[in-house]
């Protein structure tokens, strides 16, 4: 429980514009720990002592090894993310409509000879049901959310050099929700490999007048005898999956944070890391296209509609390959 309250009080120290700042608490906390380690080994005899100091560098030795795992390790995922590339944009490619795969059915005829689908290209809400198909994702998404997420074709992670991290990019079609077209979530990381996050910095979006889904408009009628005979607006923040482009910050001053506050703000950056990280991991990759293709099949669904209704009741812990 102790280790648990150390990391607490580092990410509680944390200071988004000031690294030095940073770097001065965890030196200071390094050095509680090494003093509070000094007193308990003072306490024990010389031969538990010796023992102790030996472990110590076996510890070292076990460190400098998992060092190089981890360069290792981050080379071999740079080697493969370029290798996934391809299969990336092909799915992009498929899923958007850009391409059509061989082999697929020609699209029924009307009697008046039109294409009854020939506005279905592609996989019709293919993130949409990806995110919703995840746990953690899927908590995120109101009701509200999900007719501008209809308009999401592609998500995108990339690893982030300097400072480390790494940066989620998603893209979506011309909307009649917000302007921007690529809104991005962007993780800068202390120690990338236990990790401990410093910040995360999103995109701010552009809301249309009134489309704004952050927000809801509340209205209230006048108390009686009012001169005031309009009704009152309030504006307030409400939840939503685009939030996630506003990530809870630290302030400049850790002492304008108590306890409860400082606790409170961790559980918020730590759940908003889980997000981005499920989203940049192949953790959440794994809807799998045979299970969508089996409920297409299942004789209760025929359409996108009942679809999604049926995934909803199915859902797993699992989405589309990142």
């Amino acid at each position: 429980m102790s280790s648990d309250k150390d990391m607490s009080d580092l990410t509680a120290a944390l200071n988004e514009e000031d690294r030095a700042g940073l770097v001065n608490a965890l030196k200071n906390k390094l050095q509680n720990l090494a003093g509070q380690h000094s007193d308990v080994l003072e306490n024990l005899s010389p031969a538990v002592r010796k023992r102790v100091e030996v472990l110590r560098d076996i510890q070292n030795q076990h460190d400098e090894i998992e060092s190089k795992f981890f360069e290792e390790r981050a080379a071999l995922e740079a080697k493969y993310q370029k290798l996934y590339q391809p299969f990336y944009t092909k799915r992009f490619e498929i899923v958007t409509g850009v391409v059509e795969v061989e082999g697929a059915p020609e699209e029924a005829k009307t009697e008046q000879g039109e294409d009854k689908t020939a506005e279905e290209k592609g996989v019709p809400d293919f993130w949409l049901i990806a995110l919703k198909n995840n746990e953690i994702t899927a908590e995120e998404i109101t009701e509200r959310d999900e007719g501008a997420l209809k308009y999401l074709k592609d998500i995108k992670w990339s690893r982030v050099e300097e400072p480390k991290g790494f940066k989620l990019e998603f893209f979506f079609d011309e909307n009649p929700y917000f302007k921007n077209t690529v809104l991005t979530k962007t993780y800068h990381m202390i120690d990338e490999d236990e990790p401990i996050l410093e910040k995360a910095i999103g995109t701010e979006i552009e809301w249309y007048p009134g489309k704004c889904l952050t927000q809801k408009i509340l209205k209230k009628k006048p108390k009686k005898g009012s001169k005031n005979t309009k009704p009152i607006t309030k504006t307030e923040e409400c939840e939503s999956f685009f939030n996630f482009f506003s990530p809870p910050q630290v302030p400049d001053d850790e002492e304008d944070l108590d306890d409860d506050m400082a606790e409170e703000l961790q559980a918020q950056m730590e759940h908003d890391y889980d997000i981005g990280h499920q989203l940049g991991t192949r953790s959440l990759e794994e809807v799998s296209l045979r299970k969508v293709n089996k409920v297409r099949d299942h004789p209760s669904v025929s359409s996108s509609e009942e679809l999604r209704l049926f995934m909803k009741k199915r859902r797993k812990k699992r989405v589309w390959s990142l």
